[in-house]
């Protein structure tokens, strides 16, 4: 029996990803979070085996979580799942401690494989990223400007294209 946090600014995908949950594994309660507020909140209140995490929560940006988490609790597996391309944020996420990165447009089957992946304690990296991490292996890749950009660079540059001040 596993217990799970779903933090997402979605209702839509939060209820989405607790059915899919609910019909596939053996949980003992599923727990729900909107903001990187009320993440950190459960995470200090309740012990948790796995948590979904987006990155783009409206108060604390997920990397940032994903980070505070790691500082709290070490060894809590945590899968990024996030409407982002991987090629923008996943070798991020992993840099940061998350225990896979995984895009929403993700069938269900794979988001249970990478569940089951990270509650064994290994890494979840989808066929797509490893291609990528395999492919660039050794070979100089230019890179794309925003990828120079620290974590806190990158958040800011979100809000302002979101229309933040």
């Amino acid at each position: 029996m596993i217990r799970v946090l779903v933090a997402d600014d979605h209702a839509v995908v939060r209820r989405g990803v607790i059915q899919i949950l609910s019909v596939d594994l053996p949980l003992e309660g599923i727990d729900e979070a909107s903001t990187g507020a009320e993440t950190m909140q459960a995470v200090h209140r309740n012990d948790y085996d796995l948590v979904l995490l987006d990155i783009g929560l409206p108060d604390i940006g997920g990397i940032e979580v994903l980070k505070q988490i790691r500082s709290i609790k070490p060894g809590l597996p945590v899968l990024i799942l996030s409407i982002y391309p991987e090629k923008q944020y996943a070798i991020r996420s992993l840099r940061a401690g998350a225990s896979g990165y995984l895009s929403k447009e993700s069938a269900p089957s794979e988001l249970l494989i990478a569940i089951r992946t990270v509650l064994k304690g290994k890494k979840y990296l989808s066929r797509s990223l490893t291609q990528t991490l395999l492919g660039a292996r050794g070979v100089s890749v230019a890179k794309e400007p925003h990828e120079s950009l620290s974590d806190r660079e990158l958040q800011v540059l979100y809000l302002i294209a979101n229309g933040m001040k």
